[in-house]
């Protein structure tokens, strides 16, 4: 264990060695890359007022969001009626949705169990 834990520290110097030459120069840069971005001046107002516009042009959003999901929904129910008209694509398509789902639940079951896949830490 404290062979790992040198490791680990070792690491974190070399990390902060590296951030140290180097940051400053990638903090300008993506700055310089991104100031169309950068609003002026940059006060807590003008942040707070970005962070409103922000929130209240989601919300403004979810009409269109529900539209186009029970738009799918529609769909789908569609298909299911029709289902004996199905074709061999739609049908490979559906079950690849479904094993994505699948994949992506099993990824957030093991990023919530620290990475590991026992489920008990080592």
């Amino acid at each position: 264990m404290a062979s790992k834990f040198h490791q680990l520290q070792s690491k974190a110097c070399q990390a902060t060695q590296f951030l140290s030459k180097h940051g400053t120069t990638y903090y300008k840069q993506m700055l310089e890359q991104n100031k169309q971005f950068i609003q002026e001046p940059p006060t807590v107002e003008k942040c707070n007022e970005l962070s409103k516009q922000l929130f209240y042009t989601r919300l403004a959003s979810v009409p269109g969001r529900s539209e186009s999901f029970w738009k799918e929904v529609d769909y789908v129910k569609h298909l299911w009626k029709n289902r004996q008209e199905l074709k061999v694509e739609d049908a490979g398509i559906a079950a690849l949705f479904g094993m994505e789902c699948f994949a992506w639940y099993c990824a957030g079951e093991i990023v919530g169990r620290g990475f590991t896949f026992t489920g008990y830490y080592v």
